[in-house]
C-alpha cells in the first residue's frame, strides 16, 4: 500500500505533519476528516522534496525507537495488574518529560474516555503508531487479551529494533574507516607526493616510468582535490533521488538481490523481518491475509515486498504460503521449508517465530564475519597503496646517492 505524506489542521488549530498508509489521497482526505482534522495537503512519500525529507529524519517524534517499546511495555503492564484502560493512560501521560509525547498520550485518553477503542484512538494520532502496532491492538482487543498483545508487540518492537541496530552497527565502523582510509590517500598523494616532485624536478634527473605515473597522479590531487570530494558527494546526492522513482529502486533493488554476499544477507535480513511480523500477528489472531498486507510494508526491499503482495494473492485463492512465497525464489530455500512444515504441522505461527529467530541469528554472524574480513582486508590494501607509493618516490633518492656514491 502506497505511503502519502499529509499537513492537517487539528481542531485546536496546530499543524499536523505526518504519513499515512491508503489506497490514494482521496482515502488520506477522507480518513483525516473521519479524524476531526482539516486536510490541506495530501501526495506520495515517494513525491516528497529533499527538504522535506531531512526535515522528516530531524523532526522529533512523540513515540519512535525506545520510547515506543517503553509505553507499550509499561500499558501492558498496567493492564495486566488490573488497571482500567483509562487509569493506566492517565498514570502513563504523567511520565514522559516531552511536551508533544504528554500531548498524544493525553489525546489517546480523551478518546478512550469518550467511548472510543484503544486501536481506533491510536489511528487518529496521525501516523504516530504503524499498521502493525494498530492492527495488533485491534486484535488484542477481539481477543479479550490487550495486555498480553501488548507484552508481544513490545517484544516484537524490541527485536526488530535490536536487528536493525546490529545491522548499522556493523555498518559504522567500515563506513568510517574507509573515510578514513580516502582521507590519507588524499593527504599522501595531494601534499606529501608535490613535495617530491618538486625537488625531482629542481635536480632534473630522470625518473622511472612508474615514479612518473605517481608523481602525477599526486599533482593531479593536489590541482583537484576539491573534484574528488565533490563529485562523490553529488554521486551520493543524486542516487539518493533517485532511489526515490519507484521504477529505479525496484531495478536496483533486484540488482542488489543478484549479487551474491550483499543479496544474501539483504535477503536474510528481510526474511527475519517477515516473518518476525507474520508470526506475531497471526500468533494475536489477525488473519494472514490482512498479516501479509501488513507484513510487505515492513520490508525495505520492493522486489521481495512484490513477491509478498503476489503471495498474498495466491493464499487468497487456497495456496500454501509457503508455496506461494517460494515461487518467487527470492526467499532462502530454508525460510520456505521451515514454513512449510509450520503449516503441515498445524503450527505456523510458531515457525514463523522460530524461523525469524533462526535468519536473526545467521544475520548476525553473516555481519560479524563481513566486519572481521573487512577491517583487515581495508588494512592491507591500504598498506598496500602506501608501501607503492612511498618506494615509487624513494626509490629514485637511492639510485642518485648510489650514482653519487
Amino acid at each position: 500500500m502506497p505511503l502519502y505524506h499529509y499537513k492537517a489542521l487539528n481542531p485546536r488549530g496546530e499543524l499536523l505533519d505526518g504519513q499515512m498508509e491508503a489506497q490514494s489521497s482521496g482515502e488520506v482526505v477522507t480518513r483525516l476528516q473521519e479524524q476531526g482534522h482539516l486536510p490541506v495537503e495530501a501526495k506520495l512519500a515517494s513525491e516528497a522534496s529533499g527538504a522535506s525529507v531531512w526535515k522528516g529524519l530531524f523532526r522529533a517524534k512523540p513515540f519512535a525507537g525506545t520510547r515506543l517499546v517503553q509505553f507499550t511495555q509499561q500499558l501492558a503492564t498496567l493492564l495486566g495488574a488490573g488497571q482500567p484502560l483509562d487509569r493506566a493512560l492517565g498514570i502513563l501521560l504523567e511520565l514522559p518529560e516531552d511536551e508533544a509525547a504528554r500531548r498524544t498520550i493525553g489525546d489517546i485518553r480523551d478518546a478512550v474516555r469518550g467511548g472510543s477503542s484503544l486501536s481506533t484512538a491510536l489511528e487518529r494520532q496521525h501516523g504516530t503508531f504503524s499498521r502493525l502496532y494498530v492492527n495488533m491492538v485491534r486484535a488484542g482487543e477481539a481477543g479479550g487479551s490487550l495486555h498480553e498483545t501488548l507484552a508481544r508487540l513490545a517484544d516484537y518492537l524490541e527485536r526488530a529494533r535490536a536487528l536493525q541496530g546490529r545491522v548499522v552497527n556493523a555498518l559504522i565502523y567500515p563506513a568510517i574507516l574507509l573515510c578514513m582510509v580516502g582521507l590519507s590517500l588524499l593527504f599522501l598523494l595531494g601534499y606529501v607526493v608535490p613535495q617530491f616532485a618538486t625537488m625531482y624536478e629542481s635536480l632534473d634527473a630522470p625518473l622511472p616510468l612508474f615514479t612518473r605515473m605517481v608523481l602525477g597522479v599526486g599533482l593531479f590531487v593536489r590541482d583537484w582535490w576539491i573534484v574528488l570530494l565533490v563529485v562523490p558527494a553529488l554521486a551520493l546526492w543524486w542516487f539518493d533521488r533517485k532511489r526515490r522513482d519507484p521504477a529505479f529502486r525496484e531495478a536496483f533493488d533486484a540488482w542488489l538481490l543478484r549479487r551474491g554476499v550483499a543479496g544474501s544477507l539483504v535477503a536474510k535480513i528481510e526474511t527475519a523481518r517477515l516473518a518476525r511480523t507474520l508470526g506475531t500477528l497471526v500468533r494475536n489472531g489477525v488473519p494472514l491475509i490482512t498479516a501479509m498486507g501488513i507484513g510487505r510494508n515492513v520490508l525495505d526491499n520492493r522486489v521481495l515486498s512484490a513477491d509478498v503482495d503476489a503471495a498474498a494473492e495466491e493464499v487468497k485463492n487456497g495456496v500454501p504460503l509457503s508455496m506461494a512465497l517460494g515461487r518467487g525464489k527470492r526467499f532462502p530455500r530454508l525460510a520456505v521449508q521451515m514454513i512449510q512444515v509450520g503449516e503441515e504441522s498445524g503450527a505456523l505461527e510458531a515457525m514463523l517465530v522460530k524461523t525469524a529467530e533462526t535468519f536473526e541469528q545467521e544475520t548476525s554472524l553473516a555481519l560479524d564475519r563481513m566486519l572481521a574480513a573487512l577491517v583487515p582486508v581495508v588494512t592491507v590494501v591500504l598498506a598496500a597503496i602506501v608501501g607503492i607509493v612511498i618506494i615509487s618516490v624513494l626509490a629514485p633518492i637511492y639510485d642518485l646517492t648510489g650514482s653519487i656514491g
